[in-house]
């Protein structure tokens, strides 16, 4: 039986350092893993590239491929961006595509993946008025964003609370099982 592809992807706020631990979760819970990150979050885990390549069998991706050069990676089941940073939700919902992660997340709205984002903001960011109209914006275009209760709840700034990641592969699992 073929395993679920799962394209996790990653933008730099803290949570991504243990992409190694999460990669491996997945895998667990029987998904085929592609892994994409922002250019921060893969200079942030420059030493852990191998590693993560090693666990997948695929290339870590931080930039886009060249036309014509054939994809690396297969069609993927889901995608389950997390942690998304306030910059990559706001790029996102704008179309903003310059950075390889924000592309395919893009892309995937109007091809119907099925994507769950689950943000990592502080309080501070999310005052800004437009972090809330693009969370609406990405809900609107079909994405489940994990954002207030039951997802990611704002800390304040400098304060660290464990992320949830049970709330976002259950989303991820919900979605890929055809439950609601």
């Amino acid at each position: 039986m073929t395993r679920p592809v799962l394209y996790l992807f990653g933008s730099a706020a803290p949570p991504v350092r243990g992409f190694i631990d999460t990669v491996q979760r997945a895998q667990t819970e029987g998904y085929e893993v592609c892994v994409g990150l922002t250019p921060t979050a893969a200079r942030w885990l420059t030493d852990d590239i191998s590693a993560l390549e090693d666990l997948t069998g695929r290339p870590v991706r931080s930039e886009y491929k060249n036309p014509g050069e054939p994809d690396a990676w297969p069609p993927a089941a889901a995608i389950l961006f997390a942690p998304a940073t306030f910059n990559s939700v706001n790029q996102w919902a704008l179309g903003l595509t310059n950075h390889f992660v924000i592309g395919v997340v893009a892309e995937g709205i109007g091809k119907k993946i099925p994507t769950v984002a689950m943000p990592c903001v502080n309080a501070a960011y999310v005052q800004h008025p437009q972090f809330d109209r693009s969370v609406e914006t990405l809900r609107s275009a079909g994405v489940t964003v994990l954002y207030g209760p039951g997802g990611f709840e704002p800390n304040t700034p400098g304060e660290r609370h464990p992320y949830p990641w049970d709330a976002a592969f259950s989303a991820v699992g919900a979605i890929v099982r055809g439950q609601p």
